[in-house]
């Protein structure tokens, strides 16, 4: 196989060469924003975001902090990497991964190896609570953790299979949440309260 087949399974349906999609990719690659956005294809749609506010950074660098000074593993985590799912390209509030991982890769990647996506609800959360969970489920990621500061809980889903992941665990904010390998420690949600 090579590396073009590769990439374009990797390809929603909507950019699939064959599929007439090029037209709305090309729009969404030439697409320019201020300062600070971020625009996402989501489901075909074209979601543009202003940039985050202090909460919601201080949550991702909250987490991040304690992946890379808690996990078991040799992970870290960065920030608004853009990853081509099938659904779409989104740019994840954080993407965790082994060390080195985003080295020499180009602005959008495929996902294979990454090890968990996270997301921080703000102006979109509807999109953070499906279509993106959907995405990250269907592009194999193994873990996708939702911090959803509307609801005051963060939620660990796992088990990707058939479009959307099987299993979830959801705590309030404060109480801890038990991570598993490649992760192996509690994480502390009260810092997101």
């Amino acid at each position: 196989m090579t590396i073009e087949e590769v990439r374009d399974m990797a390809l929603p349906a909507t950019e699939r060469p064959d599929s007439g999609g090029d037209a709305v990719l090309a729009a969404f690659l030439d697409l320019t924003v201020p300062e600070g956005y971020r625009a996402e294809l989501i489901e075909g749609e074209i979601v543009v975001t202003p940039p985050p506010d202090g909460d919601h950074e201080d949550a991702v660098g909250e987490l991040l902090w304690q992946i890379a000074r808690e996990s078991s593993a040799d992970l870290y985590g960065a920030g608004t990497k853009g990853l081509i799912t099938p659904l779409g390209r989104f740019i994840p509030d954080a993407t965790v991964a082994p060390r080195r991982f985003f080295r020499g890769l180009d602005a959008w990647a495929a996902p294979e190896g990454v090890v968990m996506t996270v997301e921080v609800t703000s102006t979109r959360p509807d999109k953070d609570r499906g279509p993106k969970r959907r995405g990250y489920a269907a592009a194999g990621i193994p873990f996708y953790l939702l911090v959803d500061r509307t609801e005051g809980t963060v939620t660990l889903y796992s088990e990707p299979a058939d479009g959307d992941y099987r299993q979830d665990v959801r705590v309030l904010f404060g109480k801890e949440l038990d991570l598993p390998e490649p992760f192996a420690f509690s994480l502390d949600t009260s810092v997101f309260a």
